[in-house]
């Protein structure tokens, strides 16, 4: 599965000179916990996350303490360059998910700007991913048979079945009589592959098996 068939896009961006404020609100009202920050030039320069903008916003309140809270010292940051994360790491719309979910694990981070070249074309994160795995197995089923339909509309044919994100596919003789331009897909290599590679398109999707 490619990161492009799982990223949420179009991707929510802020502003390096956006308020904290306002960036608060863009997260809040999208739904999302962390977005790219583009220059004027619409390159990325940084993400920010909520807990980004949230650290420093809140004074600590007396009632909850004995002692007096100190004082503050210096003005608070008040725009997004000073509190987004500088050392972006990003992903290709054209990488493997398991290579993003690496990604995610070695730098511990909950998600990635998504690149098509230079420009940012989506943010992938643990939810995305979650969202697929959630998907039901029918669902799945539904769409992988339709795609192997759509590829393969007079043969060959297959049986679908998908348990737990794992796609059964199993040669299955042409529907109706018999006739030159219908066949199943056994023995045909090519066949095959192609039907993994549409079976793996389909988001959710984990693994293909073939079966016999």
């Amino acid at each position: 599965m490619l990161v492009r068939e799982v990223m949420s896009s179009p991707v929510v961006t802020v502003g390096r000179t956006t308020s904290i404020r306002q960036a608060v609100r863009v997260l809040y009202e999208h739904d999302v916990t962390a977005a790219p920050v583009l220059d004027d030039a619409e390159r990325l320069v940084g993400v920010v996350s909520e807990l980004d903008l949230l650290r420093g916003e809140f004074q600590p309140d007396p009632r909850a303490a004995a002692h007096p809270a100190p004082r503050e010292e210096g003005p608070r940051p008040s725009l997004v360059w000073q509190v987004m994360t500088h050392a972006v790491v990003t992903v290709s719309e054209t990488a493997d998910v398991a290579a993003a979910i690496d990604l995610m694990v070695g730098k511990q981070v909950k998600s990635l700007p998504v690149l098509a070249g230079h420009r940012v074309v989506g943010m992938v994160g643990r939810r995305d991913l979650m969202r697929m795995l959630a998907r039901p197995d029918e669902e799945l089923r539904a769409e992988v048979a339709a795609a192997l339909r759509e590829h393969y509309p007079r043969g060959p044919f297959w049986e679908v079945a998908v348990h737990d994100g794992v796609a059964e596919l199993r040669p299955a003789p042409a529907p109706g009589p018999p006739g030159p331009l219908l066949a199943s897909g056994a023995g045909d290599v090519l066949a095959e592959h192609v039907a993994d590679v549409l079976a793996r398109t389909v988001p959710g999707v984990v693994r293909v098996r073939h079966l016999r």
